[in-house]
């Protein structure tokens, strides 16, 4: 059959079908670029701190730990266990500088313990209850650690968990945006879905050679 003749039997496309590849295509576009750029500094710090993460020797040499001695109020201390003054306590020690959210705290015959816990961050003191004297260690960990464990989401709260799942929210609309723009690149569609295929063979490969 003669071109022309095949030109004039196409079926053409249903206009709606034209305005919705032509809609998505735009608001893809919009939304792949603005959510880049929202996202950006998030997929950077994963991105660095993947690596951090894989080679903690590389910064133990930033951990610093330090001692100290002080005493609280004997009378928060020196009553029946079920009365000690915690908040008081835990108060006393803030003021001392002490940061991260109480861990764990222990009352005992002869001692109270409290342990702190942050992002690159631990404390722990130790009071006695007769005399409310108290020996604290803190161990800070740099910026790197603080950064790993914001990663990991580790000793972070419940808060910081929401902006972890935003953040991996934001970076899969990212990823799913990006593969609908690849679809209206004609050009360069079959080269992306073979790269984006054997992108994924060779994570499982290296996972099936390499990891016990």
């Amino acid at each position: 059959m003669p071109r022309a003749d095949l030109l004039l039997n196409a079926v053409p496309t249903p206009h709606w079908k034209v305005v919705w590849r032509r809609r998505l295509a735009k608001y893809s576009r919009w939304l792949h670029i603005y959510l880049s750029m929202t996202s950006f500094v998030i997929v950077l710090c994963f991105a660095v701190t993947g690596i951090t993460l894989n080679h903690p020797d590389w910064f133990a040499d930033l951990a610093r730990t330090t001692q100290a001695q002080g005493s609280v109020d004997a009378a928060w201390t020196n009553t029946g266990a079920a009365d000690v003054r915690k908040t008081e306590i835990v108060a006393s020690l803030r003021r001392r500088g002490v940061i991260g959210a109480v861990g764990e705290f222990r009352v005992e015959d002869q001692q109270c313990s409290v342990s702190f816990k942050g992002p690159g961050y631990s404390a722990d003191a130790t009071i006695d209850r007769l005399t409310g004297k108290y020996d604290l260690t803190e161990s800070r960990l740099g910026l790197v650690a603080v950064l790993n464990d914001l990663h990991k989401g580790r000793d972070t709260g419940a808060a910081w968990a929401v902006v972890i799942d935003l953040a991996a929210g934001l970076l899969a609309l990212v990823s799913l945006t990006g593969l609908v723009l690849l679809y209206f690149i004609h050009k360069h569609r079959v080269a992306g879905i073979v790269l984006l295929l054997f992108g994924g063979a060779l994570a499982a490969l290296a996972y099936r050679i390499w990891v016990p």
